[in-house]
């Protein structure tokens, strides 16, 4: 495959203009109209201090320079009269950064996936940056495209949730080895790409999900999970097959309900639970466990009596649900926290090595669960 040419893509979506201010002024009000914003360039700012243009821009921009301080005083006290702000976008291309950073999601309606994608966004702005959000819809290709769309925006560096960890990933390999930014792959991960990583242990999550369950007495554990195109999904898996055997409790397939992570599939999938004789479920989403939820209570079960529920993500809640989930929590403001420091470490410096962390999740007891 030819990898993409992500030079002259970002070269023809911004033209070489020159470097302006945009004065933001208070709009002129007539009878159905509003006065645009007019723009400055830098001439007439410094026609007006008396000074060079590159004088104002070198103090604007606070580059280092021979200007008294009382120019500078009096360049920024007109720029703060008349509300100046800088463009950005023209900035960008003599300061050679934007201070924007990309995040690509599977699924932003995801209470994960949504939660992650708001820390993420604070964590960036509090270190200057703006945060472009875009979604998968869980279709490798759409990964491809949004890579390149937002290389094309002049975004600094990128976050990377993949749409699906099973897929043939030789196309994205290709594309993230020639990615001329910085990126970081965030809980779903390709294994034999070396990069920088940051995710939770999945194995470790589904295992002290049905631990906890099968030290309330239960055995007829339903595993609602989706194996069958999600990594993670198949990592759950493995550590209740793990609990299971550790407990001396045979693994029954019959009692494995595939679903994908969004709660209508769940929903649908979740009737095969009635079906069976368990008096638990391990739900490995929050989406998963509130399609459950709705056709258990639809049928006229309830949670704890009729089943126990152990949910994972710990992001439902604020669902309204009594009692609350006990859940698997992934503490999103440590991973984010974890992804902002990667990327901030690899802007500053490029060669570093790749790090891979993988964080511990929790367990989180609340209500959803009753002694067999």
């Amino acid at each position: 495959m030819t990898s993409v040419d992500w030079g002259s893509r970002f070269s023809s979506h911004f033209p070489c203009w020159g470097v302006k201010l945009l004065t933001i002024r208070k709009c002129r009000r007539g009878k159905g109209t509003i006065a645009l914003a007019q723009k400055v360039t830098l001439k007439q700012i410094a026609n007006e201090v008396g000074l060079s243009p590159s004088s104002v821009s070198l103090v604007l921009n606070d580059r280092p320079c021979r200007i008294s301080e009382e120019n500078r005083r009096r360049i920024k006290e007109v720029a703060a009269r008349e509300h100046y702000v800088p463009n950005q976008i023209a900035r960008s291309l003599v300061m050679r950064e934007s201070k924007t950073l990309g995040l690509i999601v599977p699924n932003i309606e995801s209470r994960f996936f949504s939660s992650l994608a708001k820390n993420l966004e604070q964590r960036c702005r509090a270190e200057g940056y703006a945060l472009f959000i875009t979604n998968s819809d869980g279709l490798p290709e759409n990964d491809l495209d949004l890579l390149g769309l937002l290389v094309t925006r002049g975004v600094d560096g990128i976050f990377l949730v993949v749409a699906d960890e099973l897929a043939d990933d030789s196309v994205l390999v290709d594309e993230l080895s020639h990615l001329p930014v910085p990126y970081v792959m965030i809980d779903r991960v390709v294994d034999n790409l070396s990069c920088d990583k940051v995710l939770f242990d999945h194995e470790q999550g589904g295992y002290m999900a049905t631990k906890y369950l099968l030290e309330k007495g239960h055995e007829r554990i339903a595993c609602m999970v989706n194996a069958a195109k999600s990594m993670t999904g198949r990592k759950r898996l493995a550590g209740y097959e793990q609990a299971l055997a550790e407990a001396g409790v045979a693994f029954d397939p019959s009692l494995v309900i595939e679903t994908d992570y969004y709660i209508s599939d769940a929903y649908e999938a979740a009737i095969k639970v009635l079906d069976t004789d368990a008096t638990a479920v391990f739900a490995s989403s929050d989406n998963i466990a509130l399609g459950l939820l709705k056709r258990l209570y639809k049928g006229g079960h309830r949670v704890p009596s009729d089943y126990s529920v152990v949910s994972y993500d710990n992001s439902a809640a604020d669902a309204l649900f009594e009692p609350a989930l006990t859940s698997i929590e992934q503490d999103v403001t440590m991973l984010s926290e974890h992804a902002i420091n990667m990327m901030l470490r690899k802007i500053e410096k490029p060669t570093a090595r790749p790090i891979e962390r993988v964080l511990e999740p929790r367990l989180v007891v609340q209500g959803s669960v009753s002694p067999r």
